[in-house]
């Protein structure tokens, strides 16, 4: 069997959550000695240390990162960094924001929890907690999604439960993919929305659309409107609904968006209702906090 299919078919309880595989930051484990290579919690130096190369995240917002280094150098880094030994060093699992604070408030040690995984479950948990975490920008977790479905043959659905999303979520935003390299750069560095570059995925020339989107400051719904005006006469005549629908359809595109979930609204006459879709009890456990701003 090859080392892929090998991957494809190794079960890697990723469906458990990560607090199961990576083990609770918060529970008392016993503390390592210096130069002791045993997995558990341990004080590392920051230089040995090391990013996966393939870590999912690749824009860190500057003023963020300020804002956390200022309060690891009034608190201390309160949570773990996950590792595994690697040639010599240790290569970060999920923690990769924290450690680059830490270097920021220049401390010489970082708390870690040293644990042994394989290439595959060091890329494949580094995408999902980043995921889980919401650490990523649209095309950061597209990419995430693609990876995980390429290289380890998840399913949409099964996605979905891994990382608490709805599947049309995912599939939005796999969608993005499609779109040229310059626009998926404007949706990277925050100048399109998710919102945006999903009314420009059908458009005739989206990388041009997008230029105007940004220049004249549209929002959502004038990017739908002008992305429509520039389909041919035909196909608009058969794509466009009524204009309610039209705004229901939107508004429920947007909610899902923010949400991960699937998002059904009812209205008639001024009235309706907001429908949210869950999957299992986990989902529902996120959909609450998220309604009730608790911390996820």
């Amino acid at each position: 069997m090859t080392d892929a299919g090998a991957a494809r078919k190794r079960p890697t309880g990723l469906g458990r959550g990560l607090s199961a595989l990576l083990g609770e930051a918060g529970r008392e484990e016993p503390i390592a000695p210096a130069g002791d290579r045993s997995t558990g919690v341990r004080f590392l130096a920051v230089s040995e240390l090391e990013p996966h190369p393939e870590q999912p995240r690749r824009h860190f917002d500057e003023d963020a990162l300020d804002e956390l280094a200022r309060s690891i150098e009034a608190r201390g880094l309160i949570q773990p960094i996950v590792v595994r030994p690697h040639e010599g060093r240790y290569q970060i699992v999920a923690g990769e924001r924290r450690w680059r604070a830490a270097q920021r408030a220049q401390l010489h040690q970082v708390p870690v929890i040293v644990r042994e995984f394989d290439e595959a479950e060091t890329l494949e948990l580094a995408l999902v907690e980043n995921i889980q975490r919401e650490d990523l920008n649209a095309i950061e977790e597209a990419e995430a999604y693609r990876k995980l479905i390429d290289r380890f043959g998840h399913s949409q659905e099964a996605l979905g439960r891994i990382v608490h999303k709805s599947r049309s979520h995912i599939a939005n935003l796999l969608r993005l993919l499609d779109l040229p390299a310059a626009v998926r750069t404007m949706v990277a560095d925050t100048r399109l929305s998710m919102g945006h570059a999903r009314a420009l995925i059908t458009a005739i020339d989206p990388e041009g659309l997008a230029n105007q989107v940004v220049e004249r400051g549209l929002s959502v719904r004038e990017t739908e409107r002008l992305a429509q005006g520039a389909r041919p006469a035909a196909s608009r005549a058969a794509s466009v609904p009524r204009e309610r629908d039209a705004d229901v359809a939107a508004l429920e595109r947007q909610l899902g968006d923010i949400l991960g979930l699937k998002v059904k609204i009812a209205y008639a006459k001024g009235t309706g209702s907001v429908t949210l879709g869950f999957s299992s009890l986990d989902q529902l456990d996120l959909i609450c906090q998220r309604l009730t701003g608790e911390r996820i």
